[in-house]
């Protein structure tokens, strides 16, 4: 669908005409109609034009901004209806657009009636909103607070320390006063006479062959404990969150958009691995999408610091996109994906014996992704984890026929009771590490 709702919206001078003229008779003046909805005429331009237009800058189709100034309204309305049709009647305008995109038809709109179509004109006039221009200026302002507040705090830690220093300074100068007026006056302070008196502590604990015992178990104790902690926490990645070459909003796609998590890693039914999504994939989407909604842009600079499209026009880039030219011209870049979720190569896992056969959710292991504005990893993927897991899990055993009949042994020989995944030999050692 190359040629999709307006066609003619395109520059165009065939046979020497001009786009205001048609069949060489200048068109009518068009005005807009006095009843036309832009509201309206946004949801009818989202249901049937946005997967090939935009309203200021070009996609499949042409930009689409202020159309009606450009062409009479009865051609559009005989266009936009039927355009196969039309171009059969031989129209000089209708057959030069055919001819440009490569005589590539357009679906047909019967069911748009003019008053429709007035509508859709009616968005089409609409102003580009300013919305732009002001977020471009709120994240300079957004930076110029920043800025200012990472000052204010640096004033603010400066003046604390300049405090603790003249502090630590008066203290001395008070503590040497006081001795130079005891020495002077021949006067021994009440600590001299008390360290004269007393014996040390440390020599006191020392000497002390049972507080000597006690504290050296403790600290062993401590010291193991903590020691133990450390060693059990290598290579337990929970809570790691690695920034990505290009940032990937999980929060957007899967949240918002309700994007389903195995459209992405579609590999994940049918393999071991769920894989990093292609960035084709990506494309399938955002050859139409090359920017975001204005609040969404907000949302993302005012509470992650990400400038979404930005990072939009780098995934552009490693597909070697042009949005103006709507064609792969460049040369593709790899992007270096950094890894979130990493099992030892002793370790065995298939996504799709989880996720195809045991219907398990993914975020069951990958925690709430479609909260999450940058990945991470949820759960700790340790063996107790894993094993806990199937301790608890129950088999499904609706539409099972291949193992019926040993699911109805194993649960008899258990009393009746639900099987679990290790019923089934889920803690064998061979299933994870062969």
């Amino acid at each position: 669908m190359l040629a999709f709702v307006f066609m003619t919206l395109s520059t165009l001078s065939v046979y020497g005409q001009d786009a205001s003229t048609l069949d060489g008779v200048a068109a009518a003046p068009v005005e807009a109609s006095a009843t036309a909805d832009a509201a309206l005429g946004e949801a009818l331009f989202k249901t049937n034009c946005a997967s090939c237009h935009k309203l200021y800058k070009k996609a499949v189709g042409p930009a689409l901004f202020q159309v009606s100034e450009r062409y009479d309204r009865d051609w559009l309305y005989k266009w936009i209806k039927n355009s196969s049709a039309f171009i059969a009647t031989g129209d000089a305008q209708a057959v030069a657009i055919y001819n440009e995109y490569n005589q590539s038809n357009m679906n047909a709109f019967p069911q748009l009636s003019n008053v429709d179509i007035d509508n859709i004109l009616a968005y089409t006039d609409t102003e580009k909103p300013v919305a732009a221009i002001a977020i471009a200026g709120a994240e300079g302002v957004a930076a110029g607070v920043a800025g200012d507040n990472s000052m204010t705090n640096n004033i603010i830690l400066g003046a604390l320390a300049l405090v603790l220093l003249l502090l630590v300074v008066l203290l001395i100068v008070v503590n040497k006063t006081l001795k130079r007026f005891a020495e002077a006056s021949g006067i021994q302070t009440e600590f001299e006479i008390e360290t004269e008196e007393r014996t040390p502590i440390w020599k006191a604990f020392a000497q002390n062959q049972f507080l000597v015992l006690v504290s050296s178990i403790l600290l062993l104790l401590t010291s193991a404990y903590f020691a133990y902690g450390a060693l059990m926490s290598v290579g337990v990645d929970q809570g790691y969150a690695p920034v990505q070459p290009i940032h990937y909003s999980h929060r957007i796609h899967a949240g918002t958009s309700q994007i389903e998590c195995k459209y992405c890693h579609s590999s994940a039914r049918e393999s071991k691995h769920s894989g990093i999504p292609s960035l084709n994939v990506c494309m399938n989407c955002h050859k139409s999408i090359g920017e975001v909604a204005a609040t969404t842009y907000q949302e993302g600079m005012d509470e992650y610091g990400i400038d979404y499209n930005k990072e939009i026009q780098k995934l552009y880039a490693a597909t070697g996109w042009d949005s103006d030219e709507q064609a792969f011209v460049g040369e593709e870049q790899p992007v270096r994906w950094v890894r979130i979720h990493n099992l030892p190569d002793l370790a065995y896992f298939n996504h799709a014996q989880h996720v195809t056969v045991g219907k398990i959710d993914c975020q069951t292991c990958h925690g709430p992704v479609e909260e999450m504005e940058i990945m991470y990893q949820y759960s700790p993927l340790t063996m107790g984890w894993c094993i806990n897991c199937h301790r608890e899990t129950n088999v499904d055993l609706q539409g099972n026929g291949y193992y019926e009949k040993i699911h109805k042994e194993l649960s008899e020989a258990r009393g009746g009771r639900q099987l679990t995944i290790a019923d089934l030999g889920g803690l064998e050692c061979g299933k994870c590490h062969y």
